[in-house]
């Protein structure tokens, strides 16, 4: 026991690193101050003259190199004067002065000793001195105290946040945060709602490392690699982070943009790096978020130079997940939401054979998601989740956690016990149409235009077969909106050319109602028209409903015609394009116009009570134009404004 004691001694650190910065630092003060201490007087040649060598106090004079005077005093003769300060400085000269030739003080001193009647002159000495200390420090210590100062630069760069160590010579190492044994992650596939599809995936790379014997006995190999791919907020780093916390082995966690640096092959190197210490601590694990930092296609318009510094870490990649050398036991996880930039050669099977595409969640995903994220929460008893998962469609679930949090800090600034329904509904306005502007000035005619609008969207989708459910008009203005219609689609993956068409008219509909009613049209549909114009462009070039074009497509799902100036299309053909674009938005907008001429009153009355109550919900809406058929698919809530 006592031994042991004796080794963690022999262990510990003698004491702190000495830090040579402050200590050179503090030599050079003190070189400097000590000389200013002995350093002799400088004296006008006036008051040499009437002070010292009229008196004839000077023991003798050195004159160094042709330019400068030191005077040494006869300390027997001042004992004798009334100067006791100048005794006290023994060593060296007590005073100087610089001359401009040595021919002009040696007349100087004639003409003192002419005019004093001085028997004689003190004993004059003439010395060349060379300053050996003085010349090296003047060019070494700027230098020194330089690379003293960079190298104190990157280690306190190192202990405020580098975690690749405090030395600049670790500048080409890697600096994954690693979880193992030591540091483990608390987030595991319980936390993950709404993926099981993609679960099942990655639990089976957890298996693989707790138990490969299983999957090896029949000669399977564990795969190398799995790539995430999905819009932002899907949750591609939260499964890497449930892989992480359900694994018992070594997990590197980096960025793609970490290997990147101004510096020629410091990226390839932090990858060997990398690679290195996961094959050490084997199995393992390698989570690279964000690749597409890296892993761009070669030879594209994105690379400016083939010796980019982004292709050398790519190469270096390519040939540590599947190059000559064995890489047994490290599974590279990776993910991004731009897998149409990433090069062929990375993403081919034997380095990332297994690709998991993650969507944005349906409605029973989000419905699984909600109540993940209400579980922290104190709700009140009025909550319905699946009116909230039926609310939010096309929401991610970084969006769904931003909602409930939203409703929180809502409740909480009310100083409510419980969070209610209300303010869940009111996070959700929030979220997407932005926060409430009640400071914003509208004239009432403004107010008015904004009613027939918003009323001119409610009524034309209200009478169109295919348009999506109505559930409420508000003319509060929001973010930069000035009014909105909420609506619950239809969650479906096909759509027709009828359901195309309602939905360009009711888009439309609110210009072609300040058209019937005001006789002109305002900016206020700028929007409306944005939307009108790309998905005309959407029905004709991608999903071939022009009966002109026919059944061609210019949808280009490998992404090379954005990095190319030329249109897959000739000149002929692009001004077909636009002519039926203008086709099928004349067309959606003489139709809502019709349909707003038919029922003109209910339009009236609706935008009279928009004015009046400014928010009118379903009920409200069916007492002015009537009970509208019900749909019986998946209903979901979004926004036409």
């Amino acid at each position: 026991m006592q031994k042991d004691k004796q080794e963690n001694n022999l262990k510990k650190p003698l004491g702190k690193k000495i830090n040579w910065f402050y200590i050179l630092l503090l030599a050079f003060f003190l070189i400097q101050f000590s000389t200013y201490w002995n350093s002799p007087e400088e004296i006008s040649w006036s008051k040499f003259e009437l002070e010292i060598l009229s008196k004839d106090l000077v023991g003798h004079i050195e004159v160094v190199n042709k330019e400068r005077v030191e005077v040494f005093l006869n300390s027997e003769k001042i004992a004798q004067e009334e100067h006791p300060e100048w005794l006290k400085k023994t060593r060296g000269p007590q005073f100087y002065f610089t001359i401009g030739s040595v021919e002009t003080f040696e007349n100087k001193l004639a003409s003192v000793q002419e005019k004093y009647q001085l028997s004689n002159l003190p004993e004059i000495k003439y010395i060349t001195r060379t300053n050996w200390i003085g010349n090296i420090l003047a060019w070494m210590l700027p230098l020194v105290i330089i690379v003293l100062l960079w190298y104190y630069m990157f280690s306190l760069s190192g202990r405020m946040g580098g975690r690749g160590g405090a030395s600049p010579f670790d500048f080409g190492k890697s600096r994954p945060t690693l979880f193992d044994q030591t540091k483990k992650n608390k987030i595991t596939f319980d936390n993950v709602a709404g993926l099981e599809e993609a679960k099942v995936e990655v639990q089976e790379i957890v298996s693989f490392l707790k138990d490969p014997g299983f999957y090896t006995r029949l000669g399977a190999k564990i795969p190398k690699g799995v790539i995430l791919v999905g819009p932002p907020g899907t949750g591609k780093t939260l499964l890497a982070k449930a892989v992480a916390g359900e694994a018992q082995v070594p997990f590197f966690h980096i960025s793609g943009s970490e290997f990147v640096e101004m510096f020629v092959g410091v990226g390839a190197s932090r990858v060997r790096d990398l690679f290195k210490k996961a094959k050490a601590k084997a199995p393992s694990i390698i989570f690279i978020d964000e690749i597409d930092a890296i892993g761009r296609a070669r030879g594209s318009a994105l690379s400016m130079r083939s010796n980019d510094e982004r292709e050398s870490t790519l190469n270096q990649l390519l040939a540590e997940m599947d190059g000559f050398g064995t890489n047994t036991g490290v599974i590279v996880l990776a993910a991004t939401n731009r897998a149409d930039v990433l090069d062929k050669a990375l993403l081919r099977p034997g380095r990332f054979d297994r690709h998991i595409y993650l969507e944005l969640p349906s409605r029973t995903e989000r419905l699984a998601i909600f109540k993940v994220h209400l579980k922290p929460l104190i709700l009140a008893s009025d909550i319905e989740v699946e009116v909230l998962a039926a609310q939010t469609p096309g929401f991610s679930g970084a969006d769904i956690a931003n909602i409930c949090n939203e409703a929180a800090l809502i409740a909480a600034r009310r100083k409510k016990d419980a969070i209610e329904m209300k303010d869940f509904m009111e996070a959700t306005d929030r979220i997407i149409s932005g926060l409430e502007k009640k400071s914003k000035i509208i004239s009432d005619e403004e107010k008015k235009i904004i009613a027939f609008h918003e009323a001119g969207h409610a009524t034309v989708s209200w009478f169109l077969e295919h348009a999506d459910e109505l559930m409420k008009v508000s003319i509060v203005p929001r973010g930069k909106s000035l009014g909105s219609a909420w609506y619950l689609p239809e969650e479906q993956q096909l759509y027709t050319r009828a359901q195309f068409m309602d939905r360009l008219c009711t888009a439309l509909g609110g210009r072609a109602a300040e058209e019937l009613v005001f006789g002109e049209v305002s900016s206020g549909a700028l929007d409306d028209l944005e939307k009108v114009t790309k998905q005309a462009y959407m029905m004709v070039t991608y999903y071939g409903f022009s009966d002109k074009l026919g059944n061609t497509s210019f949808y280009d799902s490998s992404g090379q015609y954005e990095q190319s100036l030329q249109k897959p299309y000739s000149e002929a053909t692009a001004e077909l394009i636009d002519l039926e674009v203008r086709r099928l938005v004349d067309s959606a907008y003489a139709k809502a116009k019709t349909i707003l001429a038919q029922h003109r009153k209910a339009l009236k009355e609706l935008a009279e009570l928009l004015i009046q109550k400014e928010v009118v919900v379903k009920e409200d809406l069916e007492a002015i134009l009537g009970k509208r058929p019900a749909s019986t698919n998946d209903k979901s809530l979004t926004i036409a404004s």
